[in-house]
């Protein structure tokens, strides 16, 4: 909601349709006014002074009335010059009866419905009310004698007859310009705040498409994230395992055997989760599907088993009292070590390297190591054993931690070699 001041907001000009429609109504209004003016006419009803000429009669009637078709476009105007019409009309002692005091009323009142500047549209109308009531003291004052005279024939109240008619004339002319102004005023405020609900409208429907976009977008990192993880540990698994079986292929056949039976079991697996990752995309509970149906961290030997097969020293220990995790935690702490051996079998150039596992008070921590040779990535993806020009898979890993509101250190070690631990908070389900 706005929280703009009243007087700040500014009514939209009127349409089309709407001028049109002023247009219309002001012609009808004028005609049944020449109606209502030659029906006087015929009655003789002139209270006071005789009337001018039919001519100057016709000219007032329409200069109170014909102004309406511009009321929504200039509202201060408009009021103006109808005011000063009427008054002008009974000076002259035109018949200004219904149609040319409903102009007035209708002027009064689009001045407080469409008035543009808040301050200007009230003081105008109040000078309006207050000229009113002034031309209305001075006619009675000017005629009190004729008034005085006029016969009150069955009169038989309390009040004097002549202040109980000036009394009612005051009080029919407070209701006349009170509802004037106050139903000016509740339509200008029914504008704004269907303004208002409009914009806030508009705001949540932008809401709801940026967070609808976000909400893509996390979708999509998070499904490349999970075929970063996926397909470039077994492929560099497997292509450490060809380079092996190239290099022995002449000298050792049962080696290079060895390595291609390797190369097919990681294929089938890298072919499996891929399947796995299409049927849960497929799925409509997907998300929920990919966290119940992903590895975790009881998958961690199998990493590192896989390390072994390409030739590294790999030791693998888990410490501190096993406890059940939620699966979200499980799975980013398997896609934190499945990426650091990646990094290491395919970049590090390594001997040997260290899994470890800590199931600490309040967090899960992931340690591994390795003695290779620590690099930086020149695409900015940090400190690590990481792919020249890339570096996505510690953006992943800083990911999957930042996801859990833990803590990721990664870089070499003092002693050479390459360091990768995380911490992960055990308290609270997060969203890998």
């Amino acid at each position: 909601m706005s929280t703009a001041p009243a007087v700040a907001w500014r009514r939209p000009a009127p349409t089309a349709a709407q001028r049109r429609a002023d247009t219309w109504i002001a012609l009808a209004v004028v005609v049944l006014a020449l109606l209502d003016l030659a029906l006087a006419r015929s009655t003789g009803a002139f209270l006071f002074d005789p009337p001018p000429s039919l001519a100057e009669q016709i000219w007032w009637t329409l200069a109170v009335t014909a102004p309406l078709a511009w009321r929504r476009r200039f509202p201060v105007a408009v009021t103006v010059v109808i005011s000063v019409a009427f008054i002008a009309g009974q000076a002259r002692s035109i018949p200004l009866t219904n149609l040319p005091s409903g102009a007035l009323f209708a002027a009064l009142y689009t001045l407080g419905a469409w008035g543009p500047d808040r301050r200007t549209a009230g003081r105008v109308r109040i000078a309006v009310i207050v000229a009113m009531f002034a031309w209305l003291g001075l006619s009675v004052a000017l005629r009190i004698n004729e008034l005085s005279a006029v016969p009150f024939t069955g009169a038989a109240g309390p009040v004097p007859p002549l202040l109980a008619a000036i009394v009612n004339g005051v009080l029919l002319n407070l209701l006349f310009f009170g509802f004037a102004y106050y139903f000016g005023e509740l339509s200008w405020l029914a504008a704004r705040r269907e303004q208002e609900l409009r914009t806030q409208a508009e705001e949540l429907r932008r809401s709801r498409a940026e967070a609808a976009e976000r909400a893509v977008i996390g979708e999509r990192v998070r499904i490349a994230r999970e075929l970063h993880d996926v397909v470039a540990h077994h492929v560099s698994v497997m292509g450490v395992q060809a380079a092996a079986c190239r290099r022995v292929f002449d000298r050792d056949r049962e080696k290079a055997r060895t390595a291609l039976v390797a190369i097919e079991q990681t294929a089938r697996t890298a072919v499996d989760e891929l399947r796995r990752m299409l049927g849960v995309l497929r799925a409509p509970d997907g998300a929920e599907a990919a966290r119940s149906t992903a590895a975790g961290v009881e998958q961690v030997a199998e990493l590192v088993e896989n390390a072994r097969g390409a030739g590294l020293t790999a030791r693998f220990g888990v410490y501190g009292d096993v406890v059940p995790l939620p699966r979200s935690v499980s799975q980013a702490a398997y896609r934190i070590v499945q990426e650091a051996v990646t990094n290491t079998v395919k970049h590090a150039a390594a001997t040997v390297l260290d899994v470890r596992i800590r199931y600490l008070a309040r967090e899960l921590e992931v340690d591994v190591s390795d003695d290779g040779q620590a690099t930086v990535a020149p695409g900015g993806g940090g400190p690590g054993t990481m792919p020249p020009g890339g570096g996505l898979g510690l953006i992943g890993m800083r990911e999957r931690v930042a996801a859990h509101d833990g803590v990721l250190e990664a870089g070499p070690r003092p002693d050479g070699g390459f360091r990768v631990r995380a911490r992960i908070p055990l308290g609270r389900e997060g969203s890998a």
